[in-house]
């Protein structure tokens, strides 16, 4: 090849390099962008917010009430969460509350209600900063960059705790035992309850008899127990009644029950996907 030509050759190739190079920055710049969850019923603020945001290198989303907030938790990961204290249904508060109760994900409170006991509140439920309304938007974004920097997680996906399962809205944070509704409630659970719990979630959609219900609940045949194995999921089903739209769930009617009776064999966990480790 002619000195000329091998020239040309080696331009055309380090040109190829630098832009493949050029694109693949490009990607990891896309990946590396924070993601926020911007919650608040209030739909010009949020179409106006997330525009602005998003010019700071941040990928952002709104929604408008906490069951919509738990659906995309639930589906994408989130680094922070700039959440509103007045909410259609659920309050802000509880939402954070119930948040923090399963997840490290930073949260930022926003309020047009500038009372003090209400940011010691949402302080001390486990919020990371508290922004009145209205606000320079310039000031919010200082502020989600200061605590994603105090996070230590800008640009990563935020890790929900590995202890934490997710089923059809609700989720069961098993450390602690703590059961949160769609609605963002927290649903007490008795040791027997619990146990029974994590026997569906390890079967979900199959037929589970009420002698494999004894041996995984409570460690007992089913004899040692005789109907208390019915009377326990009748408690469980009655508490997994609330659908996310707030209507009580029954077999006949409304949104498909969590646990369905199997005539002659049992019940069947019937959610729809389970995440999370159960073993």
């Amino acid at each position: 090849m002619e000195g000329a030509n091998w020239a040309d050759f080696t331009v055309l190739i380090w040109l190829a390099v630098a832009q493949r190079a050029a694109k693949l920055a490009r990607n990891l710049n896309m990946q590396a962008q924070p993601s926020i969850l911007v919650v608040d019923d209030d739909v010009g603020m949020t179409t106006l917010l997330c525009s602005y945001l998003s010019r700071f290198g941040l990928q952002v989303h709104a929604v408008a009430d906490g069951v919509q907030m738990r659906q995309h938790l639930d589906t994408h990961h989130v680094d922070l969460v700039v959440l509103d204290l007045m909410l259609p249904g659920v309050d802000g508060l509880t939402l954070a509350r119930a948040l923090r109760a399963g997840s490290r994900i930073p949260i930022i409170m926003l309020t047009a209600r500038g009372s003090a006991a209400d940011r010691i509140v949402g302080l001390e439920i486990g919020a990371d900063d508290y922004m009145g309304k209205p606000f320079d938007p310039r000031e919010l974004v200082a502020r989600i960059q200061s605590v994603l920097r105090r996070a230590a997680t800008p640009g990563t996906p935020a890790q929900v705790a590995s202890d934490v399962i997710a089923f059809d809205g609700w989720r069961l944070q098993r450390d602690e035992r703590l059961l949160t509704s769609p609605k963002g409630l927290v649903v007490p659970l008795s040791n027997a309850e619990f146990q029974l719990l994590m026997a569906f979630l390890k079967a979900p959609r199959r037929v589970v008899t009420r002698e494999q219900l004894a041996e995984q609940a409570r460690g007992r045949t089913l004899d040692d127990l005789s109907r208390s194995v019915d009377l326990l999921v009748s408690r469980l089903r009655q508490k997994l009644t609330h659908s996310p739209q707030g209507s009580g769930a029954t077999d006949s009617a409304g949104p498909p029950a969590l646990i369905k009776t199997v005539r002659g064999a049992g019940y069947m966990f019937n959610a729809r996907s389970v995440q999370g480790q159960v073993s």
